[in-house]
């Protein structure tokens, strides 16, 4: 069945050596330029409050593409009277002026808290990113575990890099990127929980970690990485700490309590008290949870033919491939968990409630460039025979926990045959062909999407690509909304035979400017969905009712995000992907180099009214025809 459900348009490996991808969600903000690592000389920004009026009427021109005359007409009403001298938006602005005042980030925790911490889908698929990178010259177990061992090193040495004194300075723009979630990348770990989750870090006054995790066979390993002194042990060494752990971990486990973490947080969080609950489980679940992150050795997949790589690799980053593959091999909880498997696949699945893409993508570049080097010749400062061996996790399985465990594999096999995913590169151009007609790539391809998603269903959808916020002191990420008016103007004459080229490209044109702008406008804190987030959150601590702005049809159209997108950029090779956002929608990732497109759209099968494949052509067909309706009025300026 899995053959059917994942497409791929493109040649695999290719598509994964060609493409520079890095930033989940930037279409502005492209991985940040390295200048060496010191410490910042002036404080970042705070992100600005947003002015109310401003961002709730670029609200209401957000509705016009997607809601009828009298829906706009009666939310506009609504607006008006929210706005009113002396109402309750004078007192919310007062409030969130209050609170930026008060705290380092006015929005930064409540996104975390309403889009993470309290939603009950799955992370796998629903929630933690994939990436996904180049695939490795070996292709048995032995080349496995030694790049296995040279990427722990490179991980330990990026950690090392960012707690040095110069620390990590990133720029974007001439402009420093805040460093703050660097603080929380390793030791740290999601928890379940009944109502919401929360994310357990390891408290500062304590001694940091010592060991990371590593999974085989559905078995967790500790693996302790530091000597007594601090330094970390050499790549020989952790080399040999996997010869241990793969002599001791021939036989898979029966239980992949793993798979408990691929669950709806609420089956999880109950499954997750009934096993801490024994002494030993709750041991076991410490270790995992406070080292620095988790490793993956998985065993070969499916095979399948070469030009279904990418989007088959997709798969198995973003959920493992289903019970009876290597999902049993995960703690998805982990804020990191690499995944590096025995046919030279590798990547990298986070925990968004901890990390961004930006940072992850910086962390990923230097541990690459880590591992592009010649192996160590330096001897170890310590003999290998003084070294603990790897310590093996063992659980105790009542009746209870096996029948969660058995619910948890059900559930997630649904979700893995449910997930249609096909990854393609586009040949024809890449961001180099916009950048000479003054057209800004990101936004050139984001109103390419919106036109074949016209194309395809008629009409065109709530559409939001994350932005990274990194610019301003401890800010993470936020979203432009990206259906305007100039958007369904340009595809409604896009193909009508009675408008002329030129009016098409004009009109092609402002849409691509618009969304620029819309852009611009979110990087410098000007956010319209932030500030409704701002509003929600405020009505909710202040006991009060929320605004009838924001419980009408034309807000519920509006914020159901039936194409989820973003773009990453990176001299670095890989490819990122991540599922819908609603079960009648779309996850579209870009990833441009100077003369390709590299993309990995994703849908559920359960919807009849959605097809990957098809938006995937379409999307294609859509960029060669903007294409031609340039050269066609721009002849000679290929």
């Amino acid at each position: 069945m899995m053959r059917n459900l994942i497409r791929c348009g493109g040649p695999l490996r290719a598509a994964v050596r060609r493409i520079p991808a890095a930033e989940h969600g930037c279409r502005a903000l492209q991985l940040p330029l390295l200048r060496g690592y010191h410490s910042p000389s002036s404080p970042l920004p705070r992100q600005p409050v947003p002015y109310l009026s401003k961002v709730l009427a670029r609200y209401l021109r957000s509705l016009q593409p997607l809601v009828s005359e009298e829906e706009l007409e009666g939310t506009r009403e609504l607006m008006q009277e929210f706005l009113r001298p002396g109402g309750q938006a004078e007192e919310l602005q007062r409030q969130l002026q209050r609170r930026a005042e008060r705290t380092d980030n006015w929005l930064t925790d409540w996104r975390q808290q309403s889009i993470y911490l309290e939603n009950h889908l799955p992370l796998p698929v629903h929630s933690s990113p994939a990436v996904i990178l180049p695939q490795r010259d070996y292709k048995d177990w032995r080349g496995q575990l030694r790049f296995a061992a040279k990427l722990i090193s490179g991980v330990l040495d990026f950690k090392a890099k960012i707690e040095s004194p110069e620390g990590l300075k990133e720029l974007w723009r001439g402009r420093s990127l805040c460093p703050d979630q660097y603080r929380n990348f390793f030791g740290s770990c999601r928890e379940p929980g009944y109502k919401r989750d929360r994310v357990l870090i390891h408290p500062p006054h304590k001694a940091p970690p010592q060991h990371v995790t590593v999974c085989r066979n559905y078995q967790f390993f500790r693996i302790d990485v530091y000597n007594s002194d601090g330094t970390p042990i050499t790549e020989d060494q952790i080399h040999q700490q996997m010869l241990f752990l793969r002599a001791h971990s021939y036989k898979t486990d029966k239980e992949p309590v793993g798979v408990l973490t691929t669950d709806h947080r609420n089956s999880w969080g109950r499954a997750y008290a009934s096993l801490i609950r024994d002494r030993l489980n709750r041991d076991s679940v410490r270790s995992i949870q406070q080292s620095l992150f988790t490793l993956c050795l998985d065993a070969t997949a499916l095979k399948y033919s070469e030009d279904l790589y990418s989007s088959r690799t997709a798969a198995q980053m973003l959920h493992g491939g289903g019970s009876h593959a290597n999902s049993g091999n995960r703690w998805f909880d982990k804020t990191l968990q690499f995944v590096v498997g025995e046919d030279g696949t590798c990547g990298l699945i986070y925990d968004q409630a901890t990390a961004d893409a930006s940072a992850v993508l910086t962390m990923l570049r230097h541990v690459l460039d880590y591992c592009a080097r010649g192996p160590s010749l330096l001897p170890p400062r310590t003999p290998l025979i003084r070294l603990p061996p790897p310590r093996k996790l063992y659980f105790n399985f009542p009746t209870d926990i096996k029948q969660h465990i058995e619910q948890a594999k059900q559930n997630l096999d649904i979700l893995v045959n449910d997930l249609d995913i096909c990854c393609f590169t586009f040949t024809d151009f890449g961001k180099r062909f916009p950048q000479r007609h003054n057209l800004g790539p990101g936004a050139f391809l984001q109103i390419a999407l919106q036109l074949a998603y016209y194309r395809l269903h008629g009409a065109l959808c709530a559409t939001c690509e994350v932005v990274s916020m990194r610019a301003f002191h401890r800010g993470r990420s936020d979203v432009v909304r990206c259906s305007s008016p100039e958007a369904l103007e340009f595809v409604h004459a896009a193909d009508d035979p009675d408008r002329k080229a030129e009016e098409k490209l004009s009109l092609m044109v402002r849409a691509v400017e618009s969304h620029q702008e819309s852009t611009e406008q979110v990087l410098q804190g000007q956010s319209v969905d932030g500030a409704i987030l701002a509003l929600k959150m405020l009505c909710i601590s202040s006991g009060v009712a929320l605004p009838s702005l924001f419980m009408d049809t034309s807000y519920a159209i509006s914020s159901h995000w039936k194409l989820f997108t973003g773009q990453v950029s990176s001299p670095m090779d890989c490819v990122m992907c991540y599922g819908p956002l609603v079960p009648d929608g779309y996850s579209a990732c870009f990833a441009p180099s100077e003369d390709s497109v590299t993309v990995c759209v994703s849908a559920f099968d359960c919807c009849q009214e959605t097809d990957a494949q098809k938006l995937s052509e379409g999307l294609q067909d859509a960029l060669r025809d903007m294409r031609a309706l340039i050269l066609e009025c721009r002849p000679g300026e290929e």
